[in-house]
């Protein structure tokens, strides 16, 4: 019985999780326009992404050195930008729960709101992969 308990209760934890989303690449860029980013910084964001989630909104980064992480798709910083509460806040108004689910909206506009005030040199993964090189985005 104890087993079955078990089980039943791992089952509906993970189902709880299973509100994430591992995008293909050309998946992501319909999605981007969906979201409306700007179609000469595709394939920018596109490599972004790719170098900081792998393209996976569930992604909640290991602590950085300030003790800060970082969430989902884009691998927005709780430190600066998003609430680690119930309760909305920091720079983009929203918790850091709302930035890992498979719908990227308010992700999406945190991370317009941070390009703004930073240009993807706010992304480790950008300047270290993307500055140079980008993805290929012409077939999608």
């Amino acid at each position: 019985m104890k087993l079955a308990v078990f089980v039943c209760v791992l089952f509906c934890c993970t189902c709880i999780f299973v509100e994430s989303k591992h995008f293909e690449r050309c998946e992501l860029v319909q999605e981007l326009r969906k979201q409306e980013f700007p179609e000469n910084k595709l394939n920018n964001w596109v490599c972004l992404i790719e170098s900081e989630s792998s393209r996976r909104t569930d992604v909640i980064g290991p602590a950085n050195s300030d003790g800060s992480r970082d969430y989902g798709l884009f691998q927005i910083n709780d430190n600066i930008w998003c609430s680690n509460t119930t309760v909305a806040g920091k720079g983009c108004q929203v918790t850091c729960a709302e930035l890992i689910t498979d719908d990227i909206t308010k992700a999406s506009v945190c991370a317009k709101k941070i390009y703004r005030k930073q240009g993807f040199f706010a992304w480790h993964g950008w300047t270290k992969r993307c500055q140079k090189f980008l993805q290929d985005i012409s077939h999608c």
